[in-house]
Parts: C-alpha cells; sequence; structure tokens
C-alpha cells in the first residue's frame, strides 16, 4: 500500500470529487441563511439525516428572484467544491429552485410582503386622482403598440393633452433601473401625472416590474401615478404601490382624461353648483347684514340710554355732592355772620355803656341843680367857661350859679 500525505489525500479527493460530480441537483432544507455584504449567500441545505454547507457567490446569487428563508425547500443546481488546506468540501450553487411552488411566485409574494410590512401599499398615502389632467408622462417604450394604443386614446377623448414621453427598456434585467430613473425625472416635468406602461406577456417578460426600484421610485413620487402594465388579469408589485391601477395602457388613458361629452357635463355640473353655492353665499350674507343691522340699531339705543343714565347719575351726584357743600357753606355763613353780629354787638354796647358813663359823667358836671347842690360855681370869662389853672393874678372872672352871679379879681395865689 502506498502511503500518502495528508494535502496528497485531500488532492486526490478534491480531483475525484470535483471530476465526479461536476453537476448536480440537490434537494434539501434551507438552514441558517446569511448574506454577506460581499454579495455572497452562505447557507447550510439539510435533511432529516444529513447536512451539506453551501455557497451561492455574487454573480449568481444577484439572479436569484426570492430570498432565502429559513426552513425553505429548495432543488440547488451546482458542483461539489473541495476545500483542500481543510478537507471539507461543500455545495458550489450556480441556481436554486424553491419546490413545490413556482420560483417567480415565490420572489413575488416575499416581495409583495416584504413592501406591504414597509408601508408601500398603504391607501392613506396614496395620492388621489387630479380632477382635470392635462400633462401626462408616458413611460414606455417607444416602439410599443401600447404606446399606440394609448395615443390612440388621447386623440379620441382630449386631443389638447399634452404628453411627454420617455422610453426605457420594458423587460430585462436593465429595464428596471431605467424605469425606476425615468419615474425620477418625470417628477422635475410638472406633469399632472405619470404613467407607467406596458403591453401583455408572460410572468417573466412582465417580471421587471416587480422589482423594488420601481416600487421605490413610485412610492417616493410626488406626482400622482398610475400602473398599467400587461392586462386586466397580470398583477405587478407596481400595481399595489402606484396611486392607481388601470388594466391596460388605453385604459389608463381612458381613466386619466375626459372626453368632450363628460367635460360638457362637468363644466355644467360646475356652473351649477357655483350658482348654488353663490346664491347661498350671498343669502347668507344678506342674512347676517339684516341681523346685524338689527343689532346695531339695539346697540346704538341701548348704548345711548346707558350713557345717558350714567349722566344723569353723575349729575345726580354732583347735584348731591354741590347741595351738600351749599348748605355747609350756608350754614357755615349765618354762623359766621351771628357770630360777627355778636361781636359787633358786643362792641357797639361796650362803645355805648363807655359813651354813657361818658354821657352821665358830663351831664353830672354840667347839671346846674347838681353842681349847686354840690357847692360848684362855674368860672368863665365872657362866654368861655374857663378852668381854674388858667387863671392868673390880676385876671377879672365871673362866678356864678344857677340862681346868682358874682364878679372877682384874682389878687393872689393861695397854696394848699
Amino acid at each position: 500500500m502506498h502511503t500518502l500525505t495528508v494535502s496528497m489525500l485531500n488532492d486526490q479527493v478534491k480531483h475525484t470529487l470535483e471530476a465526479t460530480f461536476l453537476q448536480v441537483a440537490v434537494e434539501g432544507e434551507v438552514s441558517r441563511p446569511t448574506y454577506h455584504n460581499s454579495g455572497h449567500i452562505y447557507f447550510t441545505l439539510k435533511d432529516a439525516d444529513s447536512s451539506i454547507k453551501a455557497v451561492m457567490f455574487k454573480g449568481n446569487a444577484s439572479k436569484l428572484k426570492f430570498r432565502l428563508d429559513e426552513g425553505m425547500q429548495v432543488v440547488l443546481f451546482g458542483a461539489i467544491s473541495v476545500y483542500k488546506p481543510r478537507g471539507e468540501y461543500q455545495l458550489l450553487a450556480s441556481s436554486i429552485q424553491a419546490s413545490g411552488a413556482g420560483n417567480l411566485a415565490l420572489a413575488f409574494e416575499q416581495t409583495k410582503k416584504r413592501l406591504e410590512s414597509m408601508g408601500y401599499f398603504d391607501p392613506s398615502r396614496k395620492k388621489p386622482k387630479p380632477t382635470i389632467v392635462g400633462k401626462i408622462v408616458l413611460i414606455t417604450s417607444g416602439t410599443s403598440a401600447a404606446l399606440q394604443d394609448m395615443l390612440r386614446v388621447v386623440s379620441k377623448r382630449w386631443p389638447m393633452a399634452t404628453l411627454t414621453l420617455i422610453d426605457v427598456l420594458v423587460q430585462g434585467e436593465k429595464a428596471p433601473i431605467e424605469i425606476a430613473q425615468a419615474i425620477a425625472h418625470a417628477n422635475t416635468l410638472d406633469a399632472d401625472a405619470i404613467v407607467i406602461a406596458r403591453g401583455g406577456g408572460s410572468i417573466e417578460d412582465l417580471w421587471a416590474f416587480n422589482d423594488e426600484h420601481i416600487a421605490r421610485a413610485l412610492f417616493e413620487s410626488k406626482t400622482f401615478t398610475v400602473s398599467a402594465v400587461g392586462h386586466e388579469i397580470d398583477w405587478t408589485i407596481g400595481d399595489f404601490v402606484a396611486d392607481m391601477r388601470a388594466p391596460t395602457p388605453s385604459a389608463a388613458m381612458e381613466m386619466l382624461l375626459w372626453d368632450e361629452w363628460e367635460m360638457r357635463q362637468y363644466l355644467d355640473a360646475l356652473h351649477s353648483q357655483m350658482a348654488q353655492v353663490m346664491g347661498q353665499k350671498i343669502a347668507h350674507h344678506q342674512h347676517t347684514l339684516h341681523n346685524l343691522t338689527q343689532q346695531l340699531g339695539e346697540f346704538r339705543f341701548d348704548k345711548r340710554l346707558l350713557y345717558l343714565n350714567g349722566q344723569l347719575q353723575t349729575l345726580q351726584g354732583q347735584f348731591e355732592f354741590y347741595a351738600r357743600n351749599a348748605l355747609k357753606e350756608r350754614v357755615q355763613s349765618v354762623v359766621t355772620l351771628q357770630e360777627r353780629i355778636e361781636q359787633r354787638m358786643a362792641q357797639k354796647l361796650a362803645h355805648a355803656t363807655q359813651e354813657l358813663a361818658q354821657l352821665r359823667n358830663h351831664y353830672a358836671q354840667n347839671d346846674p341843680a347838681l353842681r349847686d347842690k354840690a357847692g360848684f360855681a362855674k368860672l368863665s370869662q365872657g362866654s368861655h367857661v374857663v378852668a381854674l389853672e388858667s387863671l392868673a393874678i390880676g385876671d377879672s372872672v365871673t362866678l356864678s350859679t344857677s340862681k346868682r352871679a358874682l364878679e372877682a379879681t384874682i389878687t393872689a395865689e393861695k397854696s394848699l
């Protein structure tokens, strides 16, 4: 027996396995799937008794229509690959199919479920269709029958509509990116609506419209969007995300555009509605004006009455104030006058008393009877009464009473 080194053994095993199992199809259950940042997918394929590691590199993984989930039953197509340094082998997947349901159907359901959980289908975020659509951006193939169908409908219903075509691929690997970019560009054109259209075909032909790039562009669109892909029985992810779904491209134009008869009906109804609204508004304003006029009159009368009542109360208060002050002043004046009168009376009484005393004294001095009785005589020179102190030696005087008069001459002054 020939002795082999570990490396030699692993090398022979690698050569034998990879040559023998160059193409294999293995069915099993997916376990621990890992999506690496590099784009590779690592997982384990197992059944009830065994398991084997598997890898799907970025190039093939990017073509996979659905996502590998834990417990999913699949059929892996590929080859055996041996990693010589560790003596390990694994399945190298070139493609994978889901067991049971078709791959595309599974991918569709997975994408639909994921986007629905993210709110992409929420009716509350969908924009309402514009009442009048005059400018439309068509995103479709410039050579497609779908475009001709739409143009034919436009020419019949509303030839005045303005159409802008963005020519894109509508199937194939590059189609989703082109369509998503076209939607973003259409949002800069100030259109009333954006229509993404394609004619009928197989699920593979329409698959581009299930791509998440298109779904995201529709979700982020600020302009009203219409998905018109395939026939009425065909549904795409874009149908769920767009603001409106049309069963066919031509139906999209019929749903967006009014014909002449519909426009006339709309304008007539709008005219009637405006007339009714204006009539109601005028009647309402007239009623309001009438009420305000009445309220204004009542307000003016009430306000005037309140003003006059206020003035009356003010005047009454002033009258009472002035009356009290006037009475007080009158009383004070009377008191003051009485005091002044009493003072004057006292002064006059004192003066009269003094005059009376003086008169009594004067009378007493000049009454002849009293003077005679007291033994007094009047000294006079001629007709003038003189005082004793004014006489000098040698003066002649008359001494008189009421009964007799004597002539005398002052001869000497006698000391007392």
